[in-house]
């Protein structure tokens, strides 16, 4: 598919978010717009694998089949396969033919045939092993709510038009070439996250900043066995990780918010990630992590900046594993290090893990300055820090950076700081600020290649890092220092006696004014 196609088909599906701008909130759209085209996805994707099952059979269209023997047979291999099923007649294009018939002749009304098969899908699940990917996956489309609608009629009315518009739409499942519909679900969540404001960061990291915890992390890698995020929001950044290598063959994720939580699974299966290869959890990591007895080989996360956690409530904490060996816990009004070591804690002995972080990390004393010196002079796992410019994430405006650590690194006596939060490393997209390609390119050479570069990186010696004791704040290692341009004191002289004398010229002229006009000079 051509990249002039691909954006026909996101034209298309933001055209969806149009149609209710003004009549339902965006937050709510959002979930029932992407919830839609998700259950479509699901019924286009149930239709191909059973019409390629069909192939010799005397019925080779699987919305004709009825035979009971056949249709059981058909179940079997798509929870196998799929890990769910849809009946011919639960397919989305029958409920959007119905919600189009002619009212005067038949009922349109769909809501709660809708309801069912959202339903049955969850419920086809049940007893297999794709339960826990498929359990309560549509509770936050709430076809009674009436935040879609006042009354029945206004919520089935809604209903139809959204049903109606995505029928038309082509998602190209069978083009092999490309996972279309899954970039042009990315572009949706990264539109909505650019309208959420705030809430924004909780389930969308910009599309260049995942890129470079992408790279980071796969850096001379083809595969990985596992990649996981604790704090994964929508997915998203796990799904960037495999773009970067031909194959992960585990996906691991955790995210607190349940609607988050959703959306992520959502997007996952909309990428054909096989429901077997990933595992995404609801809960809160570092209260109550899912996943404590495995080990990643790259390990990516955004979260949450200087997030509350109940460091000093929680009696465990103390000797928790993930935060024990540390010295001091992270303050209770900023979780930002007990994020990084529950990380580490997972970072399995060949891999790498990049979190972004509010600068406060790199120089912040007291309980998170005993845990830097720990992570630095004990284990020397830190291997790089990157400024990032502000106002690059949506819902905050504060500086970030990139923190990268590894526990067996090849460069082990020092550590790479690139400071490109220049102006000249970004540019401005309406209220944020934009890494380009080459802005993302030109911070992955220089961590790859480990250069320092006049005013934009440089790599420190562990002797250095002491002597700032452990402070990493990136201006002591960057120096982004441009000297004036020497002042020429007799050519300024010079330029005010010339002032000087054409403010005489003008005041000799205003008095003249002012003694023909007869009135007082001002001056």
């Amino acid at each position: 598919m051509s990249e002039d196609q691909k954006k026909i088909l996101e034209a298309q599906l933001w055209g969806i978010a149009n149609l209710l701008r003004g009549k339902i909130s965006a937050d709510d759209y959002r979930d029932y717009i992407l919830g839609f085209i998700f259950y479509k996805y699901l019924s286009e994707k149930q239709y191909l694998y059973a019409n390629g099952l069909l192939e010799g059979e005397k019925v080779t269209d699987y919305k004709k089949v009825t035979n009971t023997e056949t249709l059981d047979a058909l179940k079997e291999e798509s929870l196998m396969k799929l890990g769910y099923f849809l009946k011919p007649s639960e397919l989305f294009s029958e409920l959007a033919k119905k919600g189009n018939a002619d009212t005067e002749s038949e009922s349109n009304y769909i809501i709660e045939d809708l309801q069912a098969v959202m339903n049955q899908i969850e419920q086809s699940t049940m007893g297999t092993e794709s339960e826990d990917d498929f359990n309560a996956l549509f509770e936050d489309m709430d076809l009674t709510s009436t935040k879609i609608g006042r009354t029945v009629g206004a919520r089935n009315e809604v209903i139809v038009k959204i049903l109606n518009h995505l029928d038309k739409i082509d998602f190209k499942l069978d083009d092999v070439e490309a996972d279309v519909l899954g970039d042009a679900y990315e572009y949706l969540i990264a539109k909505f996250a650019a309208g959420a404001g705030k809430s924004a960061g909780e389930f969308y990291t910009p599309q260049q900043v995942s890129k470079i915890l992408a790279k980071i992390v796969t850096t001379g890698k083809t595969k990985l066995k596992s990649v996981y995020d604790p704090t994964c929001g929508s997915g998203s950044l796990l799904l960037r990780v495999a773009r970067e290598v031909s194959d992960v063959s585990e996906f691991y994720g955790q995210e607190l918010n349940r609607t988050t939580y959703n959306l992520a699974r959502m997007n996952m299966i909309l990428h054909d990630v096989h429901y077997r290869k990933f595992d995404i959890r609801q809960e809160d990591t570092l209260e109550n992590p899912q996943h404590l007895d495995k080990r990643f080989e790259a390990v990516v996360a955004n979260p949450p900046f200087s997030a509350h956690w109940k460091s000093d409530t929680n009696p465990l904490n103390s000797t928790d594993e993930r935060f024990s060996q540390y010295g001091r816990l992270a303050p209770k009004t900023k979780a930002d290090y007990a994020f990084v070591t529950h990380m580490i804690y997972q970072l399995a002995d060949n891999g790498t893990m990049a979190t972004v972080a509010p600068h406060g990390v790199l120089f912040r004393g007291a309980a998170e300055g005993v845990i830097r010196k720990y992570l630095i002079k004990e284990l020397n796992y830190l291997d790089a820090v990157i400024g990032l410019p502000a106002n690059i994430f949506y819902g905050t405006s504060i500086p970030t950076c990139i923190l990268v650590f590894k526990k067996c690194r090849e460069a082990d006596e020092n550590v790479v700081f690139i400071d490109a939060s220049g102006h000249e490393h970004f540019v401005k997209n309406g209220n944020q600020n934009q890494l380009r390609d080459e802005d993302v390119n030109e911070i992955i050479d220089t961590y790859r290649s480990r250069q320092t570069k006049d005013k934009y990186s440089y790599v420190a010696s562990l002797a250095e890092i002491a002597e700032n004791d452990y402070n990493l704040n990136i201006p002591r290692y960057v120096d982004t220092f441009e000297e004036e341009e020497p002042v020429d004191l007799k050519e300024v002289s010079d330029n005010l006696k010339t002032i000087n004398n054409d403010l005489e010229e003008v005041n000799k002229e205003i008095a003249g004014f002012c003694e023909e006009l007869n009135i007082e000079t001002p001056f």
